[in-house]
């Protein structure tokens, strides 16, 4: 299979298109349909009207002021658990979703890990009048069980992927082949910062909503910046949306990935996905960036409690602010993840999404690490993640 990259498509050295050439001709179409009809003043007002009228935006700002006690320092939340649907994943495919009817599309996939992009592709392609289909791996499937009724209410079918992980990853795999064979009527709806050009571009601008949001919000609250801004990262689609506001600034931005079971120190290949702190440098679903992999250079198999955090590479975007020094990666294993989750519940009554939740553990391990004044992204609410949480409970853990 020939595999064709592109030079002009990168943040840094990261990015390209690193993709069959049966994936080049709806590549270049989507990039090109997007870079017009983001600057159509007729695209742009429908887009608006949507996520006000439909996605409920914006969303609030909030003052934690029980978790602002605990960790000595002031919280702000970014309330994307608000968002309709439950959350942030909706403002990526409203956009996208609006940019497939214009193109003339009819159908719609896509991939899904926690749910949350499945069930807001459903949503899109039921408001639309989009026929859907959401990959998404047995796993998955399997401690996501409400986000799949949701979907099949929604009208979309939801296709079990049963090779390599069965996770996030695989599901991906399973959308691209779908779409090489299909481009002339389909849309892949791809839900997060990875990816081929213009994928890793068009949905970080599509979540930059929450970026523009925030930054206004807290200059209205307090008068200043915050001293950092916190987002847990899988593929990075809602960090990339909050950072885009404070990219210019001399705010903090810190990358909270996942640590799944627990990283022991010197220990170069783990059970996690924390592909910023310990990948390489590799091309996964089109892109160079960096990838969890053995030294043969095969893809390893992530872990993490969170099933949207459950990915073995990373937006390239994010793998070049984080070696240029802009963006700070830390990590929090499910442990950690697990108490942010319940904090949050007891201290706020903000049930958290366990994505979300990583951010909020960190936060509450390293409170010093965020300054006086902080934000922390609240991608997505909780209620997927109950059954999960019990599980754990109870001591039957994966």
């Amino acid at each position: 299979m020939k595999i064709t990259a592109r030079s002009d498509t990168r943040f840094g050295r990261y990015g390209g298109q690193f993709v069959p050439e049966t994936l080049m001709q709806p590549l270049k179409e989507l990039a090109e349909a997007y870079s017009r009809l983001k600057e159509d003043p007729e695209f742009r007002r429908e887009l608006s009207g949507l996520l006000a009228d439909y996605a409920g935006r914006p969303t609030p700002l909030y003052l934690a002021r029980s978790l602002s006690r605990e960790l000595g320092l002031k919280v702000y939340l970014k309330r994307e658990d608000l968002v309709h649907g439950g959350a942030h994943k909706l403002n990526n495919v409203l956009g996208q979703g609006l940019v497939a009817r214009e193109m003339g599309k009819t159908r719609l996939i896509a991939e899904t890990g926690a749910g949350q992009h499945g069930v807001a592709a459903a949503m899109v392609g039921a408001n639309l009048g989009l026929e859907t289909e959401i990959y998404m791996g047995e796993v998955d499937i399997e401690r996501q069980k409400m986000n799949v009724y949701r979907m099949e209410l929604l009208g979309a079918k939801v296709i079990p992927v049963r090779s390599g992980s069965r996770t996030l990853k695989d599901a991906i795999n399973e959308a691209m082949r779908d779409w090489a064979g299909s481009y002339e009527e389909t849309h892949y709806l791809m839900g997060t910062v990875a990816g081929a050009h213009p994928y890793p571009l068009m949905v970080r601008e599509l979540q930059s909503v929450i970026g523009t949001e925030a930054r206004d919000q807290i200059l209205a609250a307090e008068g200043r910046l915050p001293d950092s801004v916190a987002a847990c990262v899988g593929g990075g689609s809602n960090a990339m949306g909050i950072f885009s506001g404070f990219l210019n600034d001399e705010v903090k931005l810190v990358a909270v990935e996942a640590g799944g079971r627990g990283i022991s120190s010197g220990e170069k290949i783990a059970d996690h996905g924390a592909c910023l702190n310990f990948g390489q440098e590799g091309v996964l679903h089109g892109a160079l960036t960096k990838i969890l992999q053995d030294p043969h250079g095969q893809i390893l198999e992530s872990y993490s409690v969170a099933a949207g955090l459950d990915y073995p590479g990373v937006g390239p975007e994010l793998a070049h602010l984080v070696e240029v020094g802009r963006v700070s990666p830390a990590i929090a294993d499910d442990k950690t993840a697990l108490e942010g989750f319940r904090r949050l519940s007891v201290l706020e009554g903000i049930i958290p999404a366990l994505e979300s939740s990583h951010a909020i553990g960190y936060a509450l391990k390293k409170p010093e690490a965020l300054g006086e004044l902080a934000i922390i992204n609240l991608s997505g609410r909780g209620d997927k993640d109950l059954a999960t949480v019990m599980e754990f409970e109870r001591g039957a853990g994966r």
